[in-house]
């Protein structure tokens, strides 16, 4: 069975219940979380079009969710520069039980429209449900944001507003990786080949990849941001996400020839080269091989060409696996997964890469321990992937993708502080550091006890993230007990704690809880950080630092009142009393707006 989504409405209301409200009060649904305004289209800029949200209703005469089946010819893109999104999407239409997940059917303008449609999508080991009205973004009664070949067709521009939703604004999807809304599509696990250095049989791999159902993208590399999307001589466009969408060998002159089928978002700009759609090579092979493959070709920006010239043209291939199996063999594992979440939080636990040694042994640890080798081997085959959350959301804020990677050490000890790093090398680590969402390595290690240490490359970088951890048998893994039995109190402490802002009738609201709870989860990563021997204490002289990594600058009066209130005799505070204590310092700055008045501390 598939795991159940989660409603994102900041109401809680699901799908569902929203459809019936609407239906029972004969009124279109209008979003409250993603309006028809400018906000929702760009966050840097004024809007640089005269556009007019319109209803599918008010565009053409008789609107339908999905004509004839969804295929990759839905997907033209518009003036938004998220070929990467349509990319993914093309590619998604070739695997129906897929697309069936996150375009459901239970929608459609029949009797039961209601201008509410919703779409499903993978975001850090869970699957969302994203409602959205059918208000969307037009210039003289036309789309001009992605859309469909056919007029009345609807459901690839609400999918891309309900991405858009999902990431903050339509202009937060501009300029992205293939790999990542493959990921959001599946839960998928990515793999990145550069065709210039890839294995000598690429071909296999990627036609391995194909029939069992993963998802591939390719594109062109720039020299200079002048070169993005710029069209070369032979129809092919740099800078620009393609999908990869079928792989063949034909009888050639006596010999096989392999063959690639790609396609462009913009439906239409087309490789001119050999094996392209009027070339004179279809001329010479089997009539009905020429049927089948060909099918019925035409100007809409899906090509063949020949794999080794797919080889000298493009440059990157990314693949989305729906299992962690490896396309170098044809062995298929069941695989375990183990999930972390973490932070690097500025000042406590981002402590950048191994060329900043006295601050790397503070990053995120987690211990995995490889318990079982491989069946018919002596080794343990393991897939890591590292994910920052979020990151496209925050670029309202300025905020954008850091570098990041990772290190795999064997351990023997408990407390593994900055010595240990200075003087053990690692046994395995990402291939770079780079600012993608998602890296992910597959090893094949010894049986033992391994630390995993994630980390941007530059200290002092804050990102939350997810780790993913593939492995053919059991593994071991730990963030630390510690911190698991903190994650308990602290709920304890929302439960019970009355020190906590409500409004008057005693409750939080679903949004504040998930703010309230995103500030929490900090609070825990900096208690632990500075809880350096495990013992559920921390020195209050690193109160300081520890608010201030919290973004509470306080001064030396009140950090003395502070310490005479919640430290101990051996000038230590534990873990409830500094939650406390954070906690009403939270609610003073939203009361007061950062403007301390000592009387109300009751210290």
């Amino acid at each position: 069975m598939p795991a159940k989504s989660i409603s994102t409405q900041a109401d809680g209301k699901t799908f569902e219940q929203l459809r019936q409200e609407c239906l029972q009060k004969k009124k279109l649904f209008e979003d409250p979380d993603f309006p028809a305004c400018d906000s929702s289209l760009y966050y840097s800029q004024s809007v640089p079009i005269n556009f007019e949200w319109k209803r599918p209703g008010e565009l053409c005469e008789n609107p339908e969710f999905i004509v004839g089946g969804a295929d990759r010819t839905d997907i033209c893109q518009g003036a938004l520069g998220d070929c990467w999104l349509l990319a993914a999407i093309a590619s998604l239409t070739l695997h129906k039980e897929t697309l069936a997940r996150v375009v459901p059917n239970d929608q459609g303008f029949d009797r039961s429209y209601a201008g509410i449609f919703h779409f499903q999508f993978w975001q850090h080991n869970r699957w969302l449900d994203v409602v959205v009205d059918d208000r969307l973004p037009a210039v003289r009664n036309r789309l001009v944001l992605l859309h469909s070949a056919s007029n009345n067709e609807f459901w690839s521009a609400l999918l891309e507003k309900a991405y858009a939703k999902l990431n903050g604004s339509y202009e937060s999807l501009k300029g992205g990786s293939t790999l990542e809304a493959m990921e959001d599509f599946t839960g998928g696990v990515g793999e990145t080949y550069e065709t210039k250095s890839a294995p000598t049989d690429l071909f296999n791999i990627m036609k391995k990849a194909y029939d069992r159902g993963s998802m591939m993208g390719c594109s062109i590399d720039i020299t200079s941001s002048a070169e993005s999307e710029a069209q070369t001589a032979s129809g092919l466009v740099k800078g620009h996400a393609y999908s990869i969408t079928g792989l063949e060998e034909v009888n050639y002159r006596g010999k096989k020839v392999k063959l690639i089928r790609i396609r462009n978002p913009w439906g239409q700009v087309e490789w001119n080269g050999a094996w392209s759609d009027e070339s004179r090579e279809w001329n010479v092979i089997d009539s009905s091989e020429k049927k089948r493959i060909l099918q019925n070709s035409m100007d809409d920006g899906e090509f063949w060409m020949e794999f080794e010239d797919f080889k000298a043209n493009y440059d990157k291939i990314e693949i989305c696996n729906l299992t962690p199996d490896s396309l170098t063999d044809d062995t298929k594992r069941k695989w375990e997964v183990n999930m972390f979440e973490g932070n690097w939080i500025r000042g406590s636990t981002a402590g950048g890469c191994r060329n900043f040694i006295d601050t790397f042994w503070t990053n995120p640890q987690f211990k995995l321990t490889l318990l079982h080798a491989d069946d018919n081997n002596d080794k343990c085959s393991v897939v890591i992937a590292l994910m920052q959350k979020n990151r496209r959301a925050l670029r309202k804020e300025g905020l954008d993708l850091q570098t990041i990677g990772f290190y795999m050490l064997y351990y023997n000890e408990d407390h593994l502080g900055k010595d240990f790093f200075r003087y053990n090398g690692s046994k395995a680590r990402s291939k770079t550091y780079i600012n993608v969402r998602e890296i992910s390595e597959r090893f094949t290690l010894p049986p033992g006890n391994y630390l995993l240490v994630p980390t941007t490359f530059q200290p002092h970088d804050e990102a939350d993230f997810i780790i993913r951890i593939f492995s053919e048998k059991a593994a071991g893994t730990m963030y630390d007990i510690y911190a698991c039995v903190h994650i308990l109190l602290v709920m304890y402490v929302i439960c019970l704690d009355r020190s906590i802002q409500v409004d008057n009738s005693g409750q939080l609201e679903f949004q504040e809880f998930k703010v309230f709870w995103e500030k929490m989860k900090k609070w825990i990563m900096l208690f632990i950080s500075y809880d350096t021997d495990r013992s559920g204490k921390m020195s209050s002289y690193e109160l300081r630092i520890a608010l201030k990594a919290a973004g509470m600058h306080l001064n030396t009066k009140l950090l003395q009142l502070l310490g005479l209130r919640f430290a101990d005799e051996n000038y230590d505070i534990d873990f409830d009393d500094y939650l406390t204590c954070i906690v009403r310092l939270e609610n003073m700055f939203s009361e007061y707006q950062g403007t301390f008045l000592l009387l109300s501390m009751n210290v």
